[in-house]
């Protein structure tokens, strides 16, 4: 009797089985998307984000849904990258949202604004200020969905062939910057030019252009800026915590089952974590061996600084006055980062202040 009860048992176990392993099937298909990247395999620190969003994506899937990273030019060129995920070209880019101000100058508030948030504002603006769900709102215009997945921190100021001590000096200047920190810099004489990042150093070298920004000490090292243009600028007031997004072909994206939509969410988000991370642990030694190697390292001085700063208010008061995109999303940022700051001197100043000097004294 026990025996027919338990064969009973088996056989009502295994129907259930049977009936519910197609529906997990159904909810996790097998996907092999390509992923393309703005940035060279060289700069592992800023094209290793989508190598880890991929990995990540794989592992939670059981290898289900893969993810194929390629480096800028591979499929398409970095300046291409909106338009192929738009269009459906890729599944996927991995990239900075400013590299697209030309097709409409909203793009730049995606990644920074000169004299915008820092890293830690921009994330909380991004995914507690509103942030994410307004540029959303914007990208999906370009057929993409994007979420944050990856920051630098505050960059430097670039590389100068000569000194810039005043803003006289800055007159005629060439220099690779892009979105509207060129036309910041344009406003104060110099002649922005807008370069991928693995045109830079021949650039340079040739004397095209005389100045070019690009991340900070660990990145520039690598690229080789110092050995054809000696002195070392900070701050990067243009980026202060820019962001790098994924950007998915919005119908790609909605067609996702829910639950690869929140794993991929989750890996943007760890590497988005782990680009910074990875930056503020390495930039240090960089420094140092930039500067043991003779980089000459300079303070941008407070006349171009105090310049720079009306002359960005110019220009979001000009652009704002053309295009309702980026004024809606340009104030949403600006009251956030209002408010962000009286909150930061009041603790995080202070204690940033004490621990320089206390460094300082030893």
């Amino acid at each position: 009797m026990k025996r027919r009860q338990f064969l009973q048992a088996a056989t009502v176990g295994a129907a259930s089985t049977a009936v519910a392993a197609p529906a997990i099937a159904q909810s996790m298909p097998e996907l092999k998307w390509r992923l393309q990247s703005g940035f060279p395999k060289s700069l592992d620190t800023i094209y290793g984000a989508a190598e880890v969003i991929s990995k990540y994506v794989s592992e939670a899937t059981d290898g289900k849904f893969q993810i194929q990273p390629f480096a800028a030019g591979e499929i398409v060129g970095t300046p291409q990258v909106a338009d192929a995920v738009g269009n459906g070209t890729i599944e996927m880019g991995h990239t900075c949202s400013y590299y697209y101000f030309g097709k409409d100058p909203t793009f730049a508030i995606g990644t920074a604004l000169p004299f915008g948030l820092n890293a830690r504002q921009q994330n909380a603006w991004l995914y507690h200020g509103g942030g994410n769900d307004l540029l959303n709102e914007f990208y999906a215009k370009h057929n993409m969905y994007g979420m944050p997945a990856g920051n630098t921190g505050v960059q430097m100021g670039g590389w100068f062939r000569k000194e810039i001590k005043t803003l006289e000096d800055l007159k005629g200047l060439k220099m690779r910057i892009a979105g509207l920190a060129g036309q910041v810099m344009a406003k104060l004489g110099a002649v922005p030019q807008q370069i991928p990042g693995g045109d830079i150093y021949p650039s340079l070298e040739r004397g095209t252009i005389d100045a070019a920004e690009w991340v900070g000490p660990y990145d520039d090292e690598k690229l080789g800026f110092a050995k054809v243009a000696p002195y070392y600028y900070y701050p990067g007031f243009w980026e202060g915590g820019p962001s790098i997004h994924l950007f998915i072909n919005n119908a790609k994206w909605k067609e996702l089952p829910k639950g690869y939509q929140t794993i991929l969410t989750a890996a943007a988000g760890y590497a988005n974590q782990d680009m910074l991370a990875k930056y503020d642990a390495r930039n240090p030694a960089a420094l140092r061996r930039l500067l043991g190697a003779g980089t000459q390292l300079r303070p941008f001085s407070q006349e171009i600084l105090e310049a720079a700063y009306k002359a960005a208010n110019e220009v979001y008061d000009e652009v704002s006055g053309k295009n309702p995109d980026f004024k809606k999303i340009y104030e949403s940022v600006r009251g956030f980062r209002n408010e962000e700051y009286l909150w930061f001197q009041v603790a995080e100043y202070a204690y940033d202040t004490f621990m320089i000097r206390a460094r300082a004294r030893g």
